[in-house]
């Protein structure tokens, strides 16, 4: 072969070599993702990861987040309680969702990403029948192998020992703990999540042995990771988590674990209420949102305001990214006032709840509606993870929250006493993120929330 030849010869491998090292790391963004909530809890928990994943490119009509109806889990999953679901009907309603999707996406499998109670449900749904339809399957902070393992109530749908955890964990035989041709990975604390504690500190009895241990959400036959200083719910709602989701079932690391926001987003959700002791994701009509711009001062004049139907439908609002708005819910004579940082980037997902009157479970004061003893009141809130002073103090106009929940992150929202009077707007921070709000004196007529996204 001549010297020619053999250039040539070098210059073609190379080219072919480099083709194929691009393709290799091209992301694969082809399977639809099925976003699955957990206990309690309501389709708009995924709006943070959602965002992170369109940030990085992932088709925004390829992602997908079901509403549970009744998304709490009764005491006695054989017993009917009103307002609660069993765990057939979550899995019945996740089977649903899943199969209009396929036939939605014209695709033949899914990837399912599940938090806590959520991914209970993917394994229930991969267990009968469900696997021929997922690619990929992620239970994040799930508590596979429950959140007590004790001989008591066998019936329960979160007692390792309990007839349900016994039956998806033993569901496959050789040792796995996972089904043949899914892909599975499991994201866990390392000492964090409430829920795989080896006392009962979640449930107000830290003398009590659970059963459980820190690695309870692992799952033998999974790709099991940890992700250290992470609660029970960042395990499924923090950028960290997102990058592990990504990766997992894309193949290459995110480019970015930032939201990328867009001028002019458009927003819209359903409004849902609380009854008979627990969240409903059923819709509220007759709820009466008005949007106020809030800076310095709250504007008297909404950007936005509706009267919800019998679908509870609000929306759509063109908001702006740099501003942020409260969004006010008026019925039965009483006002939500739900404050948010500035929403960078559009979601059919922005479901509003009508909150009740909150209580303060603290040792100096009684469990009952609270009214404040002097000042003002603020619900400070973050649905997508707890709080707890040492790792994340909150700031209330610069000074700490003295009422912030210290140890072990268990609370997703604290009531914290003020001085302000309600006319003064109190700006609230968070890590990096901060959010101007009204504090109230009657919490029961007039609920302000800083309703905290990280």
């Amino acid at each position: 072969m001549t010297r020619i030849a053999y250039t040539l010869v070098a210059i073609l491998l190379t080219c072919v070599t480099g083709m194929t090292s691009s393709a290799q790391a091209q992301p694969n963004m082809s399977v639809p993702i099925v976003f699955v909530h957990g206990n309690g809890d309501d389709a708009s928990k995924w709006i943070g990861i959602i965002w992170l994943f369109e940030s990085n490119g992932y088709p925004t009509d390829k992602l997908f987040s079901v509403r549970f109806s009744h998304p709490s889990a009764r005491t006695n999953d054989t017993v009917e309680e009103v307002n609660r679901s069993s765990t057939t009907d979550a899995t019945a309603e996740l089977s649903a969702f899943v199969t209009r999707v396929l036939i939605e996406t014209h695709s033949s499998k899914v990837a399912l990403i599940g938090s806590s109670r959520g991914g209970m449900t993917i394994r229930n749904y991969l267990r009968h029948g469900g696997s021929n339809n997922v690619a990929f399957a992620i239970t994040c902070g799930t508590p596979n192998h429950g959140v007590i393992a004790l001989d008591a109530n066998l019936d329960s749908e979160f007692n390792g020992k309990g007839h349900y955890l016994q039956s998806l964990n033993h569901a496959y035989g050789n040792g796995s703990e996972v089904p043949p041709g899914v892909k599975m990975m499991t994201l866990r604390s390392d000492k964090l999540d409430k829920y795989a504690q080896p006392n009962g500190i979640a449930f107000g009895k830290a003398q009590t042995a659970t059963g459980i241990t820190y690695e309870g959400p692992a799952l033998a036959g999974a790709t099991n990771i940890v992700l250290p200083n992470l609660d029970h719910r960042e395990l499924a709602f923090y950028p960290s988590a997102f990058a592990a989701m990504y990766k997992f079932i894309t193949g290459a690391a995110p480019t970015t674990t930032l939201v990328t926001p867009v001028s002019s987003p458009t927003l819209s959700g359903l409004i849902t209420g609380f009854e008979n002791g627990a969240f409903t994701n059923l819709p509220l009509s007759g709820v009466h949102l008005r949007i106020y711009p809030v800076n310095s001062t709250e504007s008297t004049t909404p950007a936005y305001e509706v009267v919800t139907r019998s679908d509870g439908r609000w929306g759509p609002f063109q908001a702006s990214s740099t501003q942020e708005y409260d969004f006010d819910l008026e019925f039965q004579g009483r006002h939500i006032r739900l404050y948010r940082a500035p929403v960078p980037r559009s979601t059919t997902l922005l479901n509003l709840r009508f909150l009740p009157v909150p209580t303060e479970p603290k040792v100096t004061r009684q469990a009952t509606p609270s009214v404040p003893t002097h000042g003002s009141q603020l619900l400070i809130a973050r649905p997508q993870g707890y709080f707890s002073r040492e790792r994340d103090p909150v700031l209330i106009d610069n000074k700490l929250a003295n009422d912030e929940p210290t140890g072990l992150p268990m609370n997703d929202s604290f009531l914290a006493d003020l001085p302000t009077s309600t006319a003064q707007i109190t700006s609230v921070v968070l890590r990096k993120e901060t959010i101007a709000a009204r504090p109230s004196t009657d919490l029961a007529t007039d609920l302000p929330v800083v309703d905290f996204l990280w």
